[in-house]
């Protein structure tokens, strides 16, 4: 596995290298793994019949089909579309990328977060089903080689309960602030920590989580002030879209923490 080189802020690559290839695609996973770098993040949604799939957006207007969800598709529906269409030309075709295959391929290579993509037009069971499958196919993380985030409490709150210990971390909104943590953390302390944009983090924060021994997660960092913040405050993860940048400038971190 992949190792930081002297900052101790690991570098994530956001859904792979996005910027050289389709994102969450297995040419983007691949394109990322050339760098140096700790983990990659993806976003996992579900198709009609029940299948765990990697992709972001709500609507799949880049697959040619706008106002529609991923759980409009069976699979094999997906399979047939081209999931590197609207990135550029002379870029490859690619089927869609279940999690198994995901966690299967890019295992023990590097870290893996895996965000579980909740929409408001589905159901409960729906979500909850997602949720499980992914633990299910994870089965356990060690030391931390695979976890799970989500912008949606409820669906960190339902993996808990299905496999207690299993690191979490619940992803905060721009207009989240500290007194947003401390009642998360107060209610939820299962949580392995936070994934907080890079905009809303600053010293008062760390020191809070620091006191409750929760990790740090950071996105996305692409400008030289966002991630050199991001290094300054040590944060535990530095999500990007810019891996080039990010693995320099860690490389070359004074090591002049705020303090």
């Amino acid at each position: 596995m992949n190792q930081p080189v002297f900052s101790n802020t690991q570098i994530f690559a956001h859904r792979g290298a996005n910027r050289e290839a389709a994102e969450n695609t297995r040419l983007a996973f691949d394109k990322a793994l050339l760098y140096p770098i700790d983990g990659m993040e993806t976003d996992v949604q579900m198709s009609k019949d029940q299948v765990t799939v990697l992709y972001h957006d709500d609507e799949t207007g880049k697959l040619g089909f706008a106002g529609r969800h991923i759980d409009d598709f069976t699979l094999a529906e997906l399979e047939s579309l081209d999931f590197a269409q609207y990135f550029a030309n002379g870029i490859e075709s690619e089927s869609v990328l279940t999690l198994k295959e995901f966690i299967k391929r890019y295992r023990g290579r590097c870290r893996l977060q895996i965000e579980i993509k909740i929409g408001a037009w589905e159901s409960t069971r729906h979500q909850r089903l997602k949720t499980r499958q992914a633990l299910e196919l994870i089965e356990t993380s060690q030391n931390g080689d695979v976890f799970l985030s989500s912008f949606d409490l409820e669906c960190m709150i339902y993996a808990n309960q299905l496999k207690p210990g299993f690191p979490l971390f619940y992803t905060l909104e721009q207009d989240q602030g500290l007194y947003v943590v401390e009642s998360v953390l107060e209610q939820h302390p299962y949580l392995a920590g936070l994934c907080l944009p890079i905009q809303t983090l600053d010293l008062s924060m760390m020191r809070h989580l620091r006191e409750l021994d929760k990790q740090v997660l950071t996105y996305t960092c692409n400008s030289e002030e966002d991630i050199q913040k991001a290094l300054d405050l040590a944060v535990d993860v530095l999500i990007t879209d810019d891996i080039p940048k990010a693995l320099n400038m860690r490389q070359s971190w004074t090591g002049k923490q705020i303090s």
